[in-house]
């Protein structure tokens, strides 16, 4: 005979596949299944811990125990940063993820703050800048239905991005086709970047702050972009919950070897 508290976990699990309870929903509090007759404190609990270990459920403090989302947002390689998205339309490259998902949006799902800070070790060398010089760091939470997925902390140089809308701290996309529309407009088209992904345990910030469950991982981003002649124009940083992401990547393959026959 199965303990109680899998018979409620397994209860909960059909509710949950059968669409009882929604991507993005909370399940009631342990407090509410005592009152309905569901069981003890620990049994309800250890239900819970259950789903949360079979990957159905997220459960952090404050925010109850919530409804994972089915399918995993698409985050685009190299089709994200297509100029034609942000140039000649208005979408910036979450946008583009959810479109590309088959998931809505809404711009409120971008917030952030804008603040002239002094730039980290890493920041200024990847800007190319002594240590402690001042930048620009442009903090982006960005969630779908109320849950975070990841942020993006984006480091420019003063003399790029003064009296633009990328100082700005209004809540949102920085307008019409996002910060590489602001840059492209003042002069600074990007042509190339570079992405490193690292894989690493979630300090306990980033686990309040992405409402992560216990022991999932995050994936930390670092995305360098350039221009033509090679001046770097932005270096970002983002933190992304692994579990709520699918990196998706469709390119060209390279033959260098042709390459070096041209310039022959």
């Amino acid at each position: 005979m199965a303990p109680k508290w899998r018979d409620l976990a397994d209860e909960l699990a059909d509710q949950i596949k059968n669409g009882e309870y929604e991507p993005g929903q909370q399940l009631p509090e342990i407090r509410e299944q005592v009152k309905a007759g569901k069981g003890s404190k620990s049994t309800v609990h250890a239900a819970y811990k259950a789903l949360e270990a079979e990957g159905l459920v997220t459960s952090s403090r404050g925010h109850g125990t919530v409804v994972r989302q089915k399918v995993p947002l698409k985050r685009l390689g190299i089709a994200r940063y297509d100029k034609a998205k942000w140039r000649d339309g208005d979408e910036v490259a979450f946008i583009a993820d959810r479109k590309a998902s088959g998931r809505s949006y809404r711009r409120s799902d971008q917030t952030q703050t804008v603040s002239r800070i002094e730039a980290p070790a890493v920041v200024a060398e990847a800007l190319g800048l002594p240590e402690g010089a001042e930048v620009y760091a442009r903090e982006r939470l960005v969630k779908e239905n109320g849950q975070p997925t990841h942020t993006l902390t984006s480091y420019y140089k003063p003399e790029h991005v003064e009296g633009t809308r990328l100082v700005d701290p209004t809540p949102g996309p920085a307008g019409r086709g996002g910060g590489y529309r602001v840059l492209y407009d003042a002069g600074y088209e990007i042509d190339h970047m570079k992405e490193e992904l690292r894989a690493r345990v979630a300090t306990s910030d980033e686990v309040q702050l992405l409402q992560l469950p216990a022991g999932e991982p995050v994936v930390e981003l670092h995305r360098t972009t350039y221009t033509a002649d090679g001046t770097v124009v932005e270096f970002a940083i983002g933190v992304h919950a692994a579990s709520r992401f699918a990196w998706e990547y469709d390119f060209k393959v390279p033959d260098s070897s042709k390459d070096r026959e041209g310039q022959q």
